[in-house]
């Protein structure tokens, strides 16, 4: 398995435990949660960045979605009450939706790769050209 992969699954699971944790328990539990959560995906990214391979649409999403937890941190400790509540479950919803940006880019970008290798008849692996259309003038 990919670090992109474990890492952006576990924001996913992370960002939706937050969805459920903030609408099921009161903001003082809530709040000691996001912190919990918070730093352990801060965690994560920080074990994740020691892998070179990540590329560089993974390092835009791997910046957001630690920016997102900083402030889901520091929310958690600043506000209190509905606002924190309500913080919390916006900040979980846009680490869901970064992460599952971030599946489906890296998803994309891996389907253009095989999408560019075609198997020869003798058994081996060429890259295609790309094939751009001409035009009728040419």
């Amino acid at each position: 398995m990919r670090s992109r992969f474990a890492t952006n699954t576990l924001a996913l699971i992370d960002g939706g435990f937050l969805v459920v944790a903030s609408q099921a328990f009161g903001a003082s539990t809530t709040a000691w949660l996001a912190l919990a959560v918070s730093l352990a995906t801060l965690g994560i990214l920080g074990v994740a960045q020691l892998d070179r391979g990540r590329g560089m649409l993974q390092s835009v999403f791997d910046a957001a979605i630690g920016l997102l937890a900083i402030w889901s941190a520091v929310a958690a400790m600043a506000f209190n009450g509905s606002l924190l509540t309500w913080l919390l479950v916006g900040d979980a919803l846009s680490l869901v939706a970064l992460a599952l940006g971030a599946l489906v880019g890296n998803e994309i970008s891996n389907e253009q790769t095989v999408q560019s290798l075609s198997i020869r008849s003798d058994g081996r692996t060429a890259v295609k050209a790309a094939e751009e259309p001409r035009s009728a003038a040419a």
